[in-house]
């Protein structure tokens, strides 16, 4: 049975390795997501979650997007309009799509998709709407209306158009290649790989035929947003390891997210069920005027780069960030990204990191690994307050809670029959 195992998961790990997403397009969310066409719908972070059961930030990211919609003309009527149970809510994850913090993506919203040329898979993500009040950390106001119209309106058709112009998109495995040693891990720290793909689109956006007032607009839009990268980063991981997850066997753990209430998990030889616990809470730096008190619990789809080996698995490749989050220095990275190889069964050459001599990221998160171990994956992470409609106060990391984990391999033993050791 142990060598059962192990040749599943080299396959799973193959497919993964072997993937080769690339951005492809910007299109309107109801067109790349099917399901954002069946009336009032609502794509959220994490496992499944009723509307009665979300956090602040997350219910203040619903009320932004009744707004957006048109579905209501203020906060009042759309919190009407939640409590009825008229919206309907479902996972990103159950829809080939992830999103950042709340998650919150809506039919007119547009979404990055991004195509896994060696599989034919998709996965879909909304953009990064840079820093401040923004949507995705449960902010709602004008500001973030008028930003989300301007995505839509005219980031989204100028991003498109230049895609478009370029054979197949663009290579997003041969630019996190370069990112990861320009010292990104492409979820805390973005800003290297965000600046080598504006460097890509500049050419291709000048190119078209927008007016000065709106290229201005989406250069510095570019040029300022330093994780807009993430995004990307996420839906790459998510093409990647939804391709090692059609393999059905095996025992690597394909997704880990979070909705600010459970933590959830998918397990490659256990299908399409979530295995979950509370949430914990991220500890981190705070922005002046907040404190651990005010923060949420963690959420957001943004932990299926640390499933995929990179962000707080990978933090080595990028040792400014534990200063950022409150976790240290060098020393501090290169433990974390050791503890973290422990629990990965193989390395991913593809992004090959000098500061830990050129050893590649970690690849293949194993279920049985992290129970036997008792390490669980550390993950990157913003910080957003507690209330709806102010947004993020801070960044850290937070730790995935090891009874998912014991519940997978609890699950695939009475799976296979037997108890899956390594």
């Amino acid at each position: 049975m142990k060598n059962i195992l192990e040749q599943a998961n080299t396959t799973v790990i193959g497919r993964i390795r072997q993937a080769r997403p690339h951005w492809l397009d910007v299109q309107p969310a109801r067109q790349a997501i099917p399901v954002l066409n069946q009336g009032k719908t609502l794509l959220h972070a994490g496992p499944p979650i009723r509307w009665e059961d979300m956090t602040g930030p997350v219910r203040g990211a619903c009320i932004g997007a009744c707004l957006f919609e048109g579905w209501a003309q203020d906060e009042q009527h759309a919190l009407q309009l939640l409590d009825s149970g008229e919206i309907r809510f479902v996972p990103c994850h159950h829809v080939s799509a992830v999103g950042p913090m709340g998650g919150i993506t809506s039919a007119n919203m547009p979404v990055l998709v991004i195509g896994n040329l060696t599989d034919g898979n998709r996965a879909f993500c909304n953009m990064n709407e840079g820093i401040g009040k923004v949507m995705r950390f449960g902010a709602y106001g004008p500001e973030v209306q008028m930003r989300l119209r301007w995505m839509r309106d005219v980031l989204a058709p100028a991003l498109s158009g230049a895609l478009q112009r370029l054979e197949r998109g663009i290579d997003l495995t041969a630019m996190m290649a370069q990112g990861i040693t320009m010292g990104d891990e492409f979820h805390q720290r973005n800003i290297a790989t965000s600046a080598l793909l504006m460097r890509t689109l500049a050419p291709q956006l000048a190119a078209g035929n927008l007016d000065k007032t709106s290229l201005t607009e989406v250069l510095h839009f570019l040029s300022s947003t330093d994780q807009f990268f993430l995004n990307l980063a996420m839906a790459y991981c998510k093409a990647a390891m939804d391709a090692g997850a059609a393999v059905g066997t095996g025992s690597i753990v394909t997704a880990m997210t979070r909705n600010g209430k459970e933590f959830g998990i998918r397990v490659s030889g256990l299908g399409e069920r979530w295995f979950t616990a509370p949430v914990n809470m991220p500890q981190g730096l705070f922005f002046s005027g907040y404190s651990q008190e005010d923060a949420n619990p963690d959420m957001g789809d943004s932990a299926i780069t640390e499933t995929f080996g990179v962000g707080g698995a990978a933090m080595i490749a990028a040792p400014g960030v534990t200063r950022f989050v409150g976790a240290g220095g060098m020393d501090t990275a290169i433990t974390v990204s050791e503890e973290m190889a422990e629990i990965f069964l193989e390395r991913n050459m593809m992004l090959q990191i000098p500061g830990w001599d050129f050893q590649g990221a970690c690849l293949g998160l194993d279920v049985r690994r992290v129970v036997e171990t008792g390490i669980t994956p550390l993950i990157n992470t913003g910080i957003a307050h507690r209330e709806p409609g102010i947004g993020q106060i801070g960044a850290g990391t937070v730790r995935a809670p090891l009874a998912c984990f014991e519940q997978a391999l609890e699950a695939l033993a009475e799976h296979l029959g037997v108890y899956p050791q390594i």
